[in-house]
């Protein structure tokens, strides 16, 4: 009788995380088209950074203030794809510059082929080996305040192989997230697939941006 109970809370157990994996790659890949699509729309408005600083501002209100209130509810949706949207079109501006240097569509296609290796990559073998990464939470907590801090202070001092450094960085951190949210989904760590959802895009966002610093600077 206790085998049979065990056996069928394991098979729900399965199933439930089957589900939470489908709804948050499904969901995921909408944001990532729709905000691909405001993204778009802001190169070809020819949105400025003060514009993009101020989407970027909102994006983390919502994310801050709302989602945590709405994260259980189908409204939980409507606020992921507003801030997704949010981001896509603050990032204009910065692709509109790459776009415009030589070589420019090459190095933004460059880094979104990069961006798509990494994420499939790692996210594809936590699913495969199904490995606890809860392990690396803590590294990576320390790893994104060192991070912050750096960037913080090259923002006064302006030193190019500092940001090159911490671009470097964002990449290697963010990837080592991929890995810990998706294990986290695969493990019973995360139960809702809204905010798995968030976690996901806000390091595929992160790793995007540093590859194209990191590809522009390579190629001059």
């Amino acid at each position: 009788m206790a085998t049979n109970y065990a056996a069928t809370r394991s098979e729900a157990s399965i199933l439930s995380t089957n589900k939470l994996i489908r709804n948050t790659y499904t969901l995921l890949s909408m944001t990532l088209v729709f905000s691909a699509m405001m993204a778009a729309l802001s190169v070809f408005m020819r949105v400025g950074f003060g514009v993009s600083l101020g989407c970027t501002l909102v994006a983390f209100g919502l994310l801050w203030f709302v989602l945590p209130k709405t994260a259980n509810s189908a409204s939980g949706i409507g606020v992921v794809f507003l801030f997704t949207g949010l981001l896509g079109f603050g990032l204009g501006p910065t692709i509109g510059h790459y776009l415009s240097i030589p070589g420019g569509p090459q190095i933004v296609m460059t880094a979104l082929g990069g961006t798509g290796v990494i994420f499939l990559g790692l996210s594809g073998y936590a699913l495969t080996t199904r490995r606890d990464f809860s392990f690396m939470g803590g590294f990576l907590f320390v790893g994104l305040l060192v991070v912050l801090g750096a960037a913080l202070a090259n923002i006064f001092f302006a030193i190019p192989a500092l940001s090159l450094a911490v671009s470097a960085a964002i990449v290697m951190l963010f990837s080592g997230f991929i890995l810990y949210d998706t294990g986290r989904m695969v493990n019973g760590g995360e139960t809702n697939y809204i905010h798995a959802t968030v976690s996901l895009y806000i390091s595929i966002l992160n790793i995007f941006t540093s590859l194209l610093h990191l590809i522009g600077f390579a190629d001059d």
